[in-house]
């Protein structure tokens, strides 16, 4: 696979650029969308699969026993994340007044874990990474029964939800190949670290492409609901961060778990969204429109406050050594 130290910091340079590529993909989507209609809405799922097995191959069994040292702080991420979000979405799709689509992407979206971006915009805050991806582990796993079921709780008065249908696909594209990854990196440990170099790329341009595709297709709904469409997915974001940081303050957690929750609440799994509004809301165009933005505007709002949490914290660090 050529000079692996090579390889790792080219992947880490395309990762750390997520959302400079993301506002890139955003305005090529919306005003050429040949580039992306070729990618297809069947090949999200598959997209979003190969995504998740990449995570479960940088998994290991320490990854799990990581979570009984520390369970109070991750129960209280993943806590945070699936009261704030599914709830906060419903209060802005009826404050709002939503068309019934967009309110249900809007919504769907909230309800959706928190994603491997996540774990990238905590890593270049300096903020507490280990406990980012143990957040997001399990906010994963829980979300095989919560984010039907929250969907259906929060968005099944603005249209039929089938929540046994959306729990079939997380199973199909979210648990198994998590699983698959998980156990490949347990028995086959070198390939694994070898894919797992490359994996993080293959996240990011699989995410690309499934929000070019998606922003590709829904150009016209995009640019004349443009402005509400933007402002309550902005809002639902800005909440999330905001609510995760409050929330941890008031349980007074210290200040890297505090952004670190709050990055972990504010940014979901955007691409999972995607594909199940492609799947299940097929015959509602807008559906996932504020799933597509979504992937764009926490990646945002995330690389805002990394990048002012990266000097706060790397001013504490020099302060700290100064001191000793």
């Amino acid at each position: 696979m050529g000079n692996p130290l090579l390889i790792e910091k080219i992947s880490g340079l395309i990762t750390r650029g997520f959302p400079i590529w993301s506002c890139l993909c955003a305005v090529i989507a919306l005003y050429y969308p040949p580039f992306f209609l070729w990618f297809g809405s069947d090949a999200i799922g598959w997209g979003l699969g190969l995504i998740m097995l990449g995570m479960g191959m940088t998994l290991s069994p320490d990854d799990f026993l990581r979570v009984w040292r520390a369970p109070r702080v991750i129960a209280l991420g993943v806590g945070l994340q699936f009261l704030i979000m599914p709830a906060w979405s419903a209060l802005l799709a009826w404050a709002l007044k939503l068309p019934a689509e967009m309110a249900v992407g809007l919504i769907l979206v909230a309800c959706c874990p928190g994603g491997t971006a996540s774990n990238v915009v905590v890593f270049l805050a300096k903020a507490r990474v280990a406990l980012s991806v143990s957040i997001t582990l399990c906010s994963t796993l829980a979300a095989v029964l919560l984010t039907p079921w929250l969907t259906y709780w929060y968005a099944g008065h603005y249209l039929p939800v089938d929540p046994w249908a959306i729990l079939k696909s997380i199973l199909m594209i979210v648990l198994m190949p998590l699983a698959v990854g998980v156990g490949w990196n347990h028995f086959f440990p070198k390939s694994a670290r070898k894919v797992a170099v490359i994996s993080p790329v293959i996240s990011v341009i699989f995410i690309l492409l499934i929000v070019g595709f998606v922003l590709s297709a829904k150009q016209e709904l995009i640019f004349s609901h443009g402005w509400v469409l933007l402002g309550a997915t902005g809002l639902l974001h800005l909440g999330g961060f905001l609510g995760g940081y409050l929330g941890a303050c008031l349980l007074q957690r210290d200040k890297l778990e505090r952004q670190t929750l709050s990055i972990e609440v504010g940014m979901q799994n955007s691409g999972l969204g995607m594909a199940l509004a492609t799947k299940h809301f097929a015959n509602m165009p807008m559906t996932p429109a504020p799933c597509a933005l979504s992937a764009i505007l926490h990646c945002l709002i995330g690389s805002f406050l990394a990048t002012k949490w990266r000097r706060d914290n790397q001013r504490l660090e020099k302060s700290n050594l100064e001191m000793k």
